[in-house]
């Protein structure tokens, strides 16, 4: 068995991807809590990843371009992540609350 043989059908790993960008989204949309939001947002980061890697995968193996697409899009999450609990627990030191419809910036 070779090592670029391909098992698992492309669009087997497109419907998990697009489950998982969904499930982001609901998550995303549907929470009243802001790391419950940024968990969504996470979600539908890895369904991106999951698309680049198959795709690069399935079209250029040839070419890194799909990983380093992934790379960085892993690093943007990192950041992602830090800065927003960092803005999430600097508003709950403030207010006391991680509610999303309970943040007003424009209260003092």
């Amino acid at each position: 068995m070779s090592l670029f043989t391909n098992p698992v059908p492309l669009t087997w790993f497109l419907i998990v991807s697009a489950a998982l960008f969904c499930i982001g989204a609901f998550g995303a949309l549907a929470r009243r809590n802001a790391v419950g939001v940024l968990m969504g947002v996470e979600l539908m980061l890895n369904a991106v990843n999951i698309n680049l890697i198959a795709f690069w995968r399935y079209v250029g193996v040839a070419q890194m371009t799909g990983q380093v697409f992934a790379i960085f899009v892993i690093t943007v999450a990192a950041a992602e992540a830090a800065v927003g609990l960092a803005l999430i627990i600097s508003i709950y030191r403030q207010r006391n609350t991680v509610i999303v419809e309970e943040i007003d910036t424009m209260k003092g």
